[in-house]
């Protein structure tokens, strides 16, 4: 009996364990503490396509090997780095009896690195002609089998490292997802935002309307809660002066999973003072214009097999006025709310900022000069969901207490994700936020939408997943 306790495990990993044993007994090393390369598989790909193969002198690659073929004095495999894939051949009266013999026992999963010329074969393949290999990390579990062909996506979900090893697209896409969260952030900076970071324990969970998530902090004594938006805490930075602020962090909501929600995801809130819902408008149109930028992503495109237009400006449309054309029936306050979610937003397909919100329904943003019973608010929806939701915010310490007051009201009454009251935010307007824009958008929704995904899941690296079992 070994370490491993080989009879509970499968055939496959006990053969793979078996060859550690005996790799150890020979004096080869299975885990290299450092490798260094000079080209990745990209690179090296491209002395080919460039005509420099041979001539550019000896390259180091290192990756996975993800297939091995072959036998006898010529063998080949194909090698997996971050940047892309390339062959590599083995020959026996290259490498040697001994070195060879280890090429051919090698696993796919094994991450290797070698050395030598680059070369096509006489199918015409640009390969790396090994002179010299070394093993650097040994597999143990083997890939699974047919991986482009499994359906399980909670298995894909589970472990999205292998997902990445065996689908070049999934990497693709989380790469498309760091050049969308990258183009955001330039965008910004290029109009004076200045990225900070805020409080992720908090004592009042404000900002939104959601259930949070309590930890306890052990020194302190005392409950704490994760945060749900970003909101108030850079509203206080733009009372002290900070005019334009944003933050591009995790927040966490604890309520259901579904295709549109996992219990943590990433949010961009951005604050501009002496600006509008107007202004946060424009911005809007503007991130989703860099953000399908950076994904590679054309402006007239489509969704799931459906066309969409993501070319500004975004049609507008007030919310009463939708629920007037879907149901017939004038409506107001949470009545005119609950029947938009029902009768409108789901069948809200090209990008359409909905305006003007219930004034129930949106504590922290300012009254509608036109109807006191609205506030100046927008959602952003598209493919019949929400992707950003932005106020032109409310300043009035007076009108805001009552607000707070009246969501304190309607917590007692059994509504558990009505806003708290947060005195201490209070006090902050109290000293004079100036005329403030606020805008918050769903990173992972957008990223959805841009990299063509079905689900919340498939946009986030490591999603939140029930219980095995």
């Amino acid at each position: 009996m070994t370490d491993f306790d080989e009879l509970d495990l499968p055939a496959a990993m006990r053969d793979r364990r078996q060859k550690l044993e005996s790799l150890q007994r020979e004096g080869v090393e299975p885990y290299a503490a450092h490798f260094h390369r000079t080209h990745t598989t990209a690179e090296a790909l491209a002395l080919a396509e460039n005509g420099h193969e041979g001539g550019a002198g000896p390259v180091t690659v290192a990756g996975r090997l993800v297939v091995r073929r072959g036998h006898g004095g010529l063998a080949y495999g194909v090698l997996q780095d971050g940047a892309g894939r390339v062959q590599v051949v083995a020959q026996r009266d290259v490498l040697g009896d001994r070195a060879h013999d280890l090429f051919l026992r090698l696993d796919p999963g094994d991450v290797i690195g070698g050395t030598g010329r680059v070369a096509r074969t006489r199918r015409g393949e640009p390969s790396v002609w090994l002179d010299s290999f070394r093993l650097l990390s040994k597999s143990l579990r083997p890939l699974p089998d047919k991986w482009h062909g499994l359906r399980d996506v909670e298995t894909r979900y589970r472990q999205r490292y292998v997902d990445l090893i065996a689908n070049p697209e999934v990497r693709d896409l989380f790469v498309a997802r760091a050049h969308v969260v990258s183009a955001i952030r330039r965008l910004l900076e290029s109009r004076g935002f200045l990225e900070v970071e805020t409080p992720v324990l908090q004592d009042v969970p404000g900002g939104g309307h959601a259930t949070p998530f309590v930890t306890h902090h052990n020194a302190l004594h005392r409950d704490l809660f994760l945060r749900i938006a970003l909101e108030l805490h850079l509203k206080r930075l733009v009372v002290g002066g900070l005019e334009r602020v944003y933050e591009i962090g995790r927040v966490f909501r604890n309520e259901g999973l579904s295709p549109k929600y996992n219990p943590e995801f990433t949010m961009l809130e951005c604050y501009q003072a002496y600006a509008d819902y107007e202004d946060m408008m424009e911005l809007t149109e503007g991130i989703v214009v860099a953000g399908a930028e950076a994904a590679g992503r054309p402006l007239d495109t489509s969704y799931q097999g459906r066309s969409i237009d993501l070319r500004p400006p975004f049609r507008r449309a007030r919310m009463a006025d939708l629920v007037l054309e879907a149901t017939g029936r004038e409506l107001a306050g949470h009545e005119l709310y609950e029947a938009y979610e029902e009768h409108v937003e789901p069948g809200l397909w090209d990008p359409t900022f909905v305006l003007d919100y219930p004034v129930e329904v949106s504590p922290l943003a300012r009254r509608s000069p036109d109807d006191p019973r609205f506030v100046e608010r927008f959602e952003l929806v598209a493919v019949g969901r929400e992707h950003a939701n932005a106020f032109t915010e409310l300043t009035d310490p007076v009108d805001q207490r009552r607000r707070f007051e009246q969501q304190v009201a309607e917590r007692a009454a059994g509504d558990e994700e009505a806003h708290p009251f947060d005195a201490d935010y209070l006090r902050a307007l109290e000293y004079g936020l100036p005329p403030t824009g606020g805008l918050g958008v769903g990173i992972d929704r957008l990223v959805m939408l841009l990299t063509d995904q079905p689900s919340i899941r498939d946009v986030i690296l490591f999603p939140q997943m029930r219980e095995e079992g």
